[in-house]
């Protein structure tokens, strides 16, 4: 088990950018680990996936070019840098950790992964 807390979401206007932050209280490195968002009257969806170097991330067509996930194992933390934000990108996002034993590099699907953050508040002003 892995406790996650996401922080930096907010208040912004259309075409601006948040970077999103999790923080992993045990040993990120053993983790392939993604970001998923929730908006009200819909179901959780996934944003970006990254594999536990770093080397292999995957985004959905809806951020890609927009979003970049990136991951730094030695301060155990789990970024998202989104860009050109529009008003559709308005949800609660959360971070995740699958499980360690999982042999995928990349892990897209939500029910694969065990361990979710609080989420984070995204409100993109148009």
């Amino acid at each position: 088990q892995v406790h996650l807390v996401e922080s930096g979401g907010g208040l912004v206007q259309a075409g601006g950018s948040l970077r999103l932050s999790c923080v992993a209280s045990g040993r990120m490195l053993t983790y392939p680990m993604g970001w998923f968002r929730q908006a009200p009257g819909k179901e959780r969806e996934f944003v970006c996936a990254i594999g536990r170097s770093g080397r292999n991330s995957e985004c959905s067509d809806s951020v890609k070019g927009r979003f970049t996930i990136t991951r730094d194992n030695t301060e155990n933390t789990m970024y998202l840098q989104m860009n050109t934000l529009k008003p559709e990108d308005t949800a609660v996002y959360y971070c995740a950790a699958a499980d360690s034993a999982t042999p995928l590099v990349v892990v897209t699907t939500a029910h694969q992964y065990d361990n979710w953050g609080q989420g984070t508040q995204v409100t993109v002003s148009s």
